[in-house]
């Protein structure tokens, strides 16, 4: 498939936005000493990612002013109802962070951590399943997909609030969460790695010979049949090299799961925020390349008709 940039930008802050609320409702939850100032910028700096995460993702609409029939097949359609809940999610998200401005009373310290815990998951759940219900790719429609949805953003998310809470001075947070940072990284590298093993395993049930109707055993396309370049080459297919996927497939290990590991051990040990805000840095671009290779990797069943551009 054909990596759009908008929704690899949408999914990689909307996952970590996520897993930075839902490291915070954790932590109201368990009663942790926090600052209110403090749970309210991270809150802020969630919004700030969801509001973004949404904005890139109409980058990839043809026609914006449309958007809005998107809701109307949310009995059917996974990405109708991740339309619903997103919107939902980020409003629940500012009205948690307007009760701690206007100092609400008890049932708000409960019931909207509550919500928000749950409002994260089903948001990962919705995002995930729009790839794993297309069974015709076969390396999407697996439930290591929901699994890799969510524990990579559960994982940056806890990173980002570990940076912001060394930076704000959280100790107990950190000392919280920053185990709990570093069991979630390398459970998003296990799950990610079997998910690469098993799709780089996969014996396609649609072959070029089943395409065609041609039984021959060796059949090789030498030319798409045009001259030119249309939207199923330009959409279902990236056009990069097998050498620049193998790069790809290595570089984000290495920057989203590995380097972010190795800091979060430094940081564990207690040299202070600097680890922490490295392991952040570090880890952005790295959910960015695995999110693109993610994409990548998918093969659409008509690009059995597309092979060769001549």
């Amino acid at each position: 498939m054909h990596p759009a940039f908008s929704i690899l930008f949408f999914t990689t802050l909307a996952g970590a936005a996520q897993g930075l609320v839902f490291a915070l409702a954790l932590a109201t939850l368990f009663g942790l000493a926090l600052a209110p100032g403090f749970v309210g910028i991270a809150l802020g700096a969630a919004e700030v990612l969801l509001v973004a995460g949404l904005a890139a993702s109409f980058m990839h609409l043809g026609r914006k002013t449309r958007a809005w029939r998107a809701v109307l097949m949310w009995r059917t359609s996974w990405m109708s109802r991740e339309v619903i809940v997103l919107p939902a999610f980020i409003a629940l998200v500012a009205l948690w962070w307007l009760s701690l401005r206007m100092g609400a009373g008890v049932p708000w310290s409960w019931l909207l951590p509550v919500l928000a815990l749950c409002g994260s998951l089903l948001l990962w759940y919705c995002t995930a399943m729009i790839y794993a219900c297309l069974r015709f790719i076969e390396e999407w429609a697996h439930p290591l997909t929901i699994v890799n949805f969510t524990l990579i953003g559960l994982s940056s998310g806890l990173v980002l609030a570990c940076a912001m809470a060394a930076l704000a001075g959280e100790a107990q947070f950190v000392q919280v969460f920053g185990p709990c940072a570093l069991v979630a990284t390398l459970a998003a590298w296990a799950a990610r790695g079997t998910a690469l093993r098993r799709n780089a395993g996969i014996r396609h049930k649609s072959t070029l010979q089943s395409a065609t109707g041609i039984r021959t055993q060796k059949l090789v396309q030498q030319s798409m049949g045009m001259s030119a370049g249309s939207f199923n080459t330009r959409e279902f297919f990236h056009g990069a090299s097998l050498a620049v996927l193998g790069n790809v497939k290595l570089g984000f290990q290495l920057l989203a799961f590995v380097l972010p590991a190795v800091l979060m051990v430094w940081g564990i040990a207690g040299a202070g925020a600097l680890p922490w805000l490295l392991a952040a840095l570090v880890q952005a671009p790295g959910l960015l390349a695995e999110r693109w290779f993610f994409f990548a990797q998918a093969r659409h069943p008509q690009n059995l008709y597309y092979q060769v551009v001549s």
